[in-house]
């Protein structure tokens, strides 16, 4: 199901065939070194199925979701974007109506301001929704990603350990 569209990309759920592309994203460790509390690379094409399953499972609570991000001309898998609520730093349930957005390219994709189109979408959709206030967590040293954050308008809100268990710049618009 197409979630939303961009100019160059539509972003819809997930489809076991993209398990290959997705392997291929996080099998890598440039991508990967930014991800969770202890970053670890995807072992193999078996992670990515059991991932789809996972994202597409959160992507049924709407507006939230882990989304494939689509490029329009091509077809091709660009990575992920997600709307979803940051985690209860206490118990890392879902936690006090905090909202984040996220996105994880494939370095194909990097430099051509796909992470910042797919994730204004995102925020945009998350408003549309009644969301009113939109996250982003980046890790310290992640340049790119903290890019992107200041090309979308957010503010920064400071540097945390109060979510995923690992220091993070916040953002917040």
């Amino acid at each position: 199901m197409v979630v939303f569209e961009t100019d160059r990309l539509v972003v819809r759920d997930w489809v076991d065939p993209d398990g290959d592309r997705v392997f291929d994203i996080y099998r890598r460790w440039e991508v990967s070194r930014w991800l969770g509390a202890e970053p670890r690379v995807m072992p193999d094409r078996g992670a990515a199925s059991k991932a789809i399953m996972r994202w597409n499972e959160r992507s049924r609570e709407a507006p939230y979701g882990v989304w494939a991000v689509e490029e329009r001309a091509t077809g091709t898998i660009a990575g992920t974007v997600l709307l979803a609520p940051l985690p209860d730093p206490t118990d890392g349930t879902a936690g006090r109506g905090e909202v984040e957005v996220g996105w994880h390219l494939h370095p194909d994709a990097w430099g051509r301001g796909l992470a910042t189109e797919s994730a204004r979408g995102a925020i945009e959709h998350g408003f549309k929704a009644g969301i009113g206030q939109i996250h982003a967590v980046v890790r310290p040293g992640n340049v790119a990603s903290l890019a992107v954050c200041h090309r979308l308008g957010m503010r920064p809100i400071g540097r945390t350990t109060r979510w995923y268990d690992a220091e993070l710049e916040a953002f917040l618009i």
